[in-house]
């Protein structure tokens, strides 16, 4: 039993103690096989009239490493791809508004964050259905026929999404990321670089979703301040009042059709 509980209590260290073991391991193996692997080929390319082996690597035309660095940019852009696609497009806004609408009913973990992050997720593929469809028309399509080049296919893919942020993004916001980057004026939208327009559509996003989430707040606040100020009068200061203001904020919320309403006119915020 003392065996037993050792364990148990032990569990954690054991299993990392395991990982690392195997790790170490499998390391081992990969090293001793790398050796062996040269040691081959070392005795098995060695030139009859004794000359020395010679190595080289094969850069292609003119020896640079463009391919290389394709390669590196490429696993780049796959490894932040998910956050690029949230930050240039509708997700951030329905994401953070849908959070404020379960703050503002009081529920800590209903919904859960995974059917959250699911409808804000269709949702936006919902709303940027156009702009994916244009992408594909216009950069996608023509590249996988081999008509365009890469570069080609990247600047019209990207117009689209531009397009979107300009939609979305406020005059003022633009104008300060402008100001930090030495921007004095633009003469139109295609002179705008991209690295200044995604941070003040971000910017734009958030402030969009914390004034949407302010007005969602207003009808529950009063809500929670009127069973505040019975409970106060009742004489019951030890209740807490969202114990009682939850079942009406609820009430409320099925009464007026909540998510309908709330993703109706979310939708509806969007240029």
């Amino acid at each position: 039993m003392k065996f037993k509980d050792c364990i148990k209590r032990n569990k954690k260290k054991i299993i990392a103690v395991l990982v690392v073991f195997g790790v170490c391991l499998l390391t081992f193996l990969f090293v001793a096989h790398r050796t062996t692997f040269a040691a081959d080929t070392n005795n098995g390319l060695t030139d009859q009239g004794g000359s020395e082996l010679s190595f080289y690597f094969n850069m292609g035309e003119g020896g640079s490493l463009t391919s290389t660095l394709q390669i590196l940019i490429l696993l780049t852009v796959i490894s932040i791809a998910p956050s690029i696609l949230i930050m240039v497009t509708s997700f951030t806004r329905i994401l953070i508004v849908l959070h404020f609408v379960r703050t503002a009913l009081g529920m800590q973990t209903t919904p859960p964050n995974q059917v959250l992050i699911g409808l804000a997720l269709f949702l936006t593929v919902f709303i940027m259905s156009p702009v994916f469809s244009q992408i594909n028309t216009d950069a996608i399509a023509p590249l996988s026929a081999g008509e365009i080049s890469q570069e080609e296919a990247f600047e019209r893919g990207i117009e689209p999404i531009r397009e979107f942020m300009f939609d979305q993004t406020d005059e003022k916001d633009l104008k300060l990321f402008l100001k930090i980057a030495g921007f004095s004026s633009l003469e139109s939208k295609e002179d705008c670089p991209t690295s200044v327009l995604i941070p003040a559509f971000i910017i734009s996003e958030l402030r969009m979703a914390f004034i949407i989430g302010f007005m969602i707040y207003i009808p529950f606040i009063i809500i929670d301040m009127v069973v505040a100020s019975t409970l106060m009068s009742m004489g019951m200061m030890m209740l807490p009042p969202t114990t009682i203001s939850m079942p009406f904020k609820i009430l409320l919320f099925i009464m007026a059709d909540g998510w309908n309403l709330i993703v109706e006119q979310l939708i509806g915020t969007f240029r």
